[in-house]
């Protein structure tokens, strides 16, 4: 019931009980003690409807209470509202530290589920929510995913989250930022990022920035850079002594190595500087034996391999012993199938 109604009402019936007192019951006065106070005289009717004055003040006092209670409830309720939309807004965003405190039981069993949860939204759902926050949270996303380029920063979205680094690179895409800019700011920018950048920028990079930005050297992107080496377009030369720099600067194996030497062959590498380039290896790196004895044979070059293989222990080496053997008995088959 409203205060404004609820007063109007109780003064017209006080009213009416004090004039049907006054009218129809006495019109005398009486004294009354109170606890041994002598009260003033006063009508019948006004010591009848004085309680009633005092039981309206009591319940306006007690619905002021309650109403009071009832609107730190709902601000309760509303606070705990706005929470949960920056929630749903942060996990939409996919932010990772997220933890909101909630009042309210209903929403607190709300916040730990989308704490605890990945969501997305799906489709075009900006009609449907009439939310300002999420609506830019949604048209941020959509874009970014359409290839475009959102303003993240009002979000405080970190380097590594996945809308920043697909920001990131749409903005690479579109011509406004440079993979140098990138590569060169390893805390503004994620390491997959970098490295996904690298692979771009090696495509025609010169061999002096390559190697600038070389601890982004993958077996991917050095296959990458090598397949430059006499290629039509974007050819690349590369000196011995870097291409030693730049293998030693990933991890491989005995199998990587002599795909290595494939590829190499492949790109018409030098004979003379092929067999070097794996002589120095395999001194650096016995992973790389395989390899060079795998590229004497590949070009012809018998004697030396020969000689690694009477040096080797009896159970080393046993692919091309094989095929040395079958060559002796005048049995020619392509080195590739025995590695």
């Amino acid at each position: 019931m409203y205060l404004k109604r609820y007063t109007i009402a109780a003064f017209i019936w006080i009213a009416l009980v004090g004039w049907y007192v006054y009218a129809y019951v006495t019109q005398r006065t009486v004294n009354i003690d109170f606890f041994g106070v002598p009260l003033p005289s006063l009508s019948v009717a006004l010591w009848v409807i004085l309680p009633l004055v005092v039981l309206y003040l009591a319940s306006v006092l007690h619905m002021a209470i309650y109403s009071t209670l009832g609107n730190f409830r709902l601000r309760k309720y509303d606070k705990d509202y706005e929470k949960i939309i920056d929630e749903i807004a942060d996990t939409y965003l996919g932010k990772q530290e997220r933890h909101y405190i909630f009042k309210t039981e209903r929403y607190k069993l709300l916040g730990t589920l989308l704490e605890n949860s990945i969501i997305y939204p799906k489709g075009d759902v900006r009609d449907k929510i009439k939310n300002e926050k999420i609506e830019k949270v949604i048209e941020a996303i959509e874009a970014i995913k359409s290839g475009e380029v959102a303003d993240l920063k009002r979000f405080n979205l970190r380097t590594d989250n996945e809308l920043v680094i697909q920001n990131t690179r749409n903005m690479f895409k579109k011509g406004d930022l440079k993979a140098e800019d990138i590569l060169s700011n390893k805390e503004k920018y994620s390491e997959n990022l970098r490295k996904e950048v690298y692979l771009e920028y090696i495509k025609t990079a010169s061999l002096a920035n390559i190697e600038k930005y070389k601890e982004y050297l993958t077996k991917e992107t050095l296959n990458t850079i090598l397949s430059r080496i006499n290629a039509d377009e974007n050819s690349l030369y590369i000196p011995n002594e870097d291409l030693v720099s730049l293998v030693e600067g990933v991890q491989l194996d005995k199998k990587d190595f002599i795909e290595l030497s494939m590829q190499l062959a492949n790109a018409h590498m030098i004979p003379e500087d092929r067999i070097k380039l794996f002589e120095v290896l395999s001194e650096k790196n016995e992973e790389a034996i395989d390899a060079y004895i795998f590229t004497l044979y590949d070009l012809g070059m018998h004697s030396p391999a020969d000689a690694i293989l009477d040096n080797s222990q009896k159970d080393e080496y046993q692919n091309f012993k094989a095929y040395r053997a079958l060559k002796e008995c005048a049995k020619n088959f392509n080195i590739d199938i025995f590695v």
